[in-house]
C-alpha cells in the first residue's frame, strides 16, 4: 500500500510537471516539480540531504552519505538523492570548493545539488559581489521551502 501511494505521488508530480510545462514552459516551478520524478523511475528510496553548515566535516559527511546510499541500494537508478544547501552550507556549492571533483562524481551518479538563491543574494549584499557557483548547482529561491516540498512529495529528510 505504501508503495502504491508513492507511485501515485510520483505520477501526480509527473502530471503536474507536464501541465505546468504546457501552460508555462521553462518556468522554475515546472522544472522543480519534474526534478527527480522522471530521472529515477525505478527508485526505491527518495532522500533529500540537508546542508546548512559550513563545517568541512559536515560537507564531507553529506557527500559520504550520498555515496554510501548509492552503494547500499546497489545502483544509482534505485535511489533518488538531492543535496540541498542553504545558509552557511552554500559554501559547498561555491565554484572552486575543494570538493568539486566529488560533486561531479556524484552528479554522474544522478545526485542533484540544489542551492538556495536567497543565501546567494545575502552573500552578494554583504560582499558586493555575487559568488560564482559550481556548474552543477540547481538554483531554487528558498532552500528550506524546497526541503518542505520534497518532504510533502515523500522524500525522507536527512540532516547529518
Amino acid at each position: 500500500m505504501l508503495r502504491n501511494c508513492r507511485t501515485e505521488s510520483v505520477l501526480a508530480v509527473a502530471y503536474l510537471s507536464i501541465f505546468l510545462q504546457a501552460i508555462w514552459p521553462g518556468s522554475a516551478l515546472a522544472q522543480e516539480a519534474s526534478a527527480g520524478s522522471e530521472d529515477k523511475p525505478f527508485a526505491e528510496a527518495f532522500i533529500v540531504l540537508q546542508l546548512s553548515d559550513q563545517d568541512p566535516l559536515k560537507q564531507d559527511a553529506v557527500l559520504d552519505i550520498a555515496n554510501n546510499l548509492i552503494k547500499h541500494y546497489g545502483s544509482p537508478d534505485l535511489v533518488d538523492i538531492e543535496i540541498v544547501a542553504f545558509g552557511a552550507g552554500m559554501r559547498l556549492l561555491l565554484e572552486g570548493n575543494t570538493r568539486s571533483l566529488r560533486i561531479s562524481s556524484l552528479v554522474e551518479n544522478g545526485v542533484r545539488f540544489v542551492g538556495c538563491m536567497n543565501t546567494v543574494d545575502t552573500m552578494e549584499r554583504k560582499t558586493g559581489k555575487r559568488p560564482p557557483l559550481n556548474e552543477h548547482t540547481i538554483p531554487v529561491q528558498t532552500g528550506v521551502a524546497h526541503l518542505v516540498e520534497r518532504a510533502r512529495q515523500g522524500y525522507v529528510l536527512v540532516s547529518p
